[in-house]
C-alpha cells in the first residue's frame, strides 16, 4: 500500500527588518535578486560543475514556486533572479535548508557602471539606522578598470556625504557589500547564514534506520548534509505497540524532507520476528540477534532502491547493545557499509542540535517502539559471533525475513 504526503515548506518569519521585495516606494532600491555563496564546492576543481548545478537544481526546486524565477551559475557563487511579487520570507526560510549553501542575501542587481552603483547604494541604504558603516567590494571582474579598494573608497565617500554616519572598517552597524562579477554588479547588506555542506544528491543513495526516538533523526541531518540522499526505514511491533511510534516517525520524515525535497519511508512490521527470537534464543542475545535481522532487511530495501549503505543512530557506549565488540557483530549481517554518523557524540551534544532541528519535540513524546519491546534486563555487551551464528542457525529467519518484506508498507514524502 502506497500513498503520499504533501508537506510546504516551512514559514520562518525573519526578523523587522526583512526586505521587502516587492516594494519600490520612494527613493528605495528595487532588491530583485538572491546571491547564493558556498564554499565547501568552490574546492571541488574538477567535479565543481556537477555540485554546482546540483545546488542550482535544489534551488530552483524549492525556490520556483516562491518566486525565483532562475538561478544563473556565476564565478564562485550564484544568483536567483526574483519574480515581481516573490515571497521573501518563504524563499529565505527554504534556502536556510539547501546544504551547500555557506550564506545568501537579498540583494540588488545592476550594471558596471559607478554611477548606477552609487546611487543605487544611497537608495539601498535609505530608510536604514546606523551611525557607522563601510564598503566591501569584491571584484572578480577585473576588467572592471577601478580595484576594489578604489570601489571602496569612491562608493564609500559617496555615502558618507549623503547620511550622518562615519566610517569604520572594524565593527561597523552596517557593511554595504558590493561584488562585481561576470556581467553584473551585485549589491546587498545583510547575510543569512545557510546550513553548508554539500548539495543533497551529489553524494549518492543511503538506507537509513530511523526509530523516532532522538539520535537518529539528527544522524540523518548529518548525513544530508553530506549530500547522501536518503530513504528511510522504521521497524515497529504493532499490535504490540500502539501507532504512536509510526505516527511520530512519519512527522519526522516530514521535517528531513524539507532538506530533501522528495523521501521514501518504509514501514517494517517485526513483531512476529521479535517473537520468533524471544522463543528460540538466550535473552541476553535478543537486542543484537533483532539488529542483525534488521540490518538485513534495511539491505533489502537499499538494494531495491539502489543505495549503497546503512545509516543509524547508533552512539558508541550510549546503551549496552552499542559496544564496539556488538558494533562489529552487527556489521558481520551487512554487505553495505554500516555509517554511525553519531558515534563519537556525546548525549548532550545530540539533544542540542535535535533542538535546533525542531525534531526534539516530536522525539520526546511518549510511545513504544519495537527496541523497547522484549528486552531482557541484561543484554550482552561483549557478544561471541560464534553464539550469534549458532542461534541464526536454529532460527532460520530467512522465510519470516521475506514474509516481513511482503507486509511492509512505503509511504512517499513530497515538497
Amino acid at each position: 500500500m502506497d500513498s503520499t504526503v504533501q508537506n510546504s515548506p516551512a514559514e520562518t518569519r525573519l526578523d523587522a527588518h526583512s526586505p521587502d521585495v516587492t516594494a519600490e516606494a520612494g527613493p528605495r532600491a528595487a532588491l530583485n535578486g538572491v546571491v547564493i555563496h558556498y564554499h565547501e564546492i568552490a574546492l571541488k576543481l574538477g567535479n565543481r560543475r556537477f555540485f554546482e548545478q546540483q545546488l542550482r537544481r535544489n534551488v530552483l526546486r524549492a525556490t520556483s514556486v516562491l518566486g525565483v524565477k532562475d538561478v544563473l551559475r556565476l564565478s564562485g557563487r550564484m544568483l536567483g533572479i526574483l519574480a515581481p511579487g516573490a515571497d521573501w520570507e518563504k524563499i529565505a526560510a527554504a534556502l536556510r535548508k539547501i546544504f551547500g549553501i555557506a550564506y545568501f542575501a537579498p540583494a540588488v542587481k545592476l550594471e558596471q557602471n559607478m554611477a548606477e552603483i552609487k546611487a543605487t547604494a544611497v537608495k539601498l541604504l535609505t530608510d536604514k539606522n546606523f551611525a557607522s558603516f563601510k564598503v566591501d567590494t569584491r571584484r572578480g571582474q577585473k576588467h572592471f578598470p577601478m580595484t576594489s579598494p578604489q570601489i571602496n573608497a569612491e562608493v564609500g565617500e559617496h555615502i558618507r556625504q549623503r547620511f550622518p554616519a562615519r566610517v569604520d572598517l572594524s565593527q561597523p552597524d552596517l557593511t554595504l557589500h558590493l561584488e562585481i562579477v561576470d556581467n553584473y554588479a551585485l549589491m546587498y547588506t545583510g547575510r543569512i547564514e545557510g546550513p553548508g555542506g554539500l548539495p543533497v544528491g551529489t553524494s549518492e543513495k543511503a538506507v537509513c534506520l530511523i526509530s523516532g526516538g532522538i539520535d537518529s533523526p539528527v544522524a540523518a541531518y548529518k548525513m544530508m548534509k553530506r549530500g547522501v540522499k536518503l530513504i528511510f526505514v522504521h521497524f515497529h511491533s504493532a499490535p504490540f505497540t500502539s501507532p504512536a511510534s509510526q505516527r511520530n516517525v512519519e512527522r519526522l520524515v516530514e521535517m528531513l524532507n524539507t532538506y530533501q525535497f522528495r523521501s521514501k519511508l518504509y514501514l517494517v512490521p517485526f513483531a512476529e520476528i521479535q517473537q520468533h527470537i524471544v522463543a528460540h534464543a538466550a535473552p541476553s542475545y535478543r537486542v543484537l540477534l533483532y539488529r542483525r535481522a534488521m540490518v538485513r532487511i534495511a539491505e533489502m530495501i537499499a538494494y531495491k532502491n539502489r543505495a549503497h549503505a546503512l545509516v543509524t543512530g547508533e552512539n558508541v557506549a550510549q546503551v549496552a547493545s552499542q559496544t564496539l565488540v556488538n558494533m562489529k557483530v552487527i556489521n558481520q549481517a551487512a554487505t553495505l557499509p554500516i555509517l554511525r554518523p553519531l558515534a563519537g557524540d556525546d548525549k548532550q551534544e545530540i539533544i542540542a542540535m535535535a533542538q535546533r532541528l525542531g525534531t526534539f519535540e516530536i522525539s520526546i513524546e511518549p510511545f513504544e517502539d519495537c527496541c523497547s519491546l522484549f528486552v531482557p534486563p541484561h543484554p550482552e555487551t561483549r557478544a561471541k559471533l560464534p553464539v550469534i551464528h549458532e542461534f541464526e542457525a536454529k532460527l532460520d529467519l530467512q522465510p519470516l525475513i521475506e514474509r516481513t518484506m511482503a507486509k511492509t508498507v512505503q509511504k512517499e514524502f513530497k515538497l
